[in-house]
């Protein structure tokens, strides 16, 4: 009996690297998507990744970003969310679109109702979020550095890492400092619950804990 092939799952990311790429082509690129969610485009010096995301991917970003705002939410932290907001500076030839940022307290009043940012004037995010479900293509992580993001969390699909600029690199840390008391362990179960409970029952849970840590 002939077997049928089951079809294969797509990744939870698509993602293609291209070199040789000039600055130009890379602005003329993000113009022609100026109004796009996708493709996402990250430039480091002539090298330019492109990334299609999944419903996997969206679904899993915009339920970290959730926690993220409940948490800042309960504890009365000032944040302004930027979504996937293109951030790029050509002195530097570095470009880059989070899955999600947020700028918070100062820096979210410096940029509030900004229709756009330029960050030879105004401040990077004070943190990126960054979904890396399957293995990541180009290294975004001297990006961030080069533009001067202080914090940065990576998922992987099974834990979060979070990372602190010190001087010119990152370095992995237990704990959060945009969100004290949230470590790495206590952040990676909140967004694996997340995944499998009702939404405002989740978002209940997760409030509940932030008061729990804030004591």
């Amino acid at each position: 009996m002939r077997k049928t092939k089951r079809p294969s799952t797509p990744p939870a990311e698509q993602k293609i690297v291209l070199h040789g790429i000039s600055w130009e082509t890379y602005e003329s690129l993000l113009a022609d998507h100026e109004d796009k969610s996708a493709p996402r485009f990250t430039y480091d010096g002539g090298a330019m990744e492109i990334m299609s995301p999944s419903p996997e991917h969206e679904m899993t970003n915009r339920r970290i970003a959730s926690l993220i705002l409940a948490i800042m939410e309960e504890t009365g932290v000032e944040a302004e969310d930027f979504g996937s907001t293109t951030f790029r500076r050509e002195d530097l030839e570095r470009g880059f679109e989070p899955d999600t940022c947020l700028y918070l307290e100062e820096n979210a009043e410096r940029v509030r109702g900004k229709k756009r940012l330029d960050l030879s004037i105004d401040p990077p995010p004070d943190l990126v979020l960054e979904i890396d479900i399957t293995s990541p293509s180009m290294n975004k992580f001297p990006i961030y550095a080069r533009l001067g993001v202080p914090e940065v969390w990576r998922y992987d699909g099974r834990r979060l890492e979070i990372s602190r600029l010190e001087g010119e690199e990152y370095k992995e840390v237990p704990e959060s400092a945009t969100l004290p008391g949230f470590t790495s362990d206590i952040l990676s179960k909140l967004v694996e619950e997340g995944g499998a409970m009702k939404r405002f029952e989740w978002i209940k849970k997760v409030r509940e804990a932030t008061r729990k840590e804030a004591r």
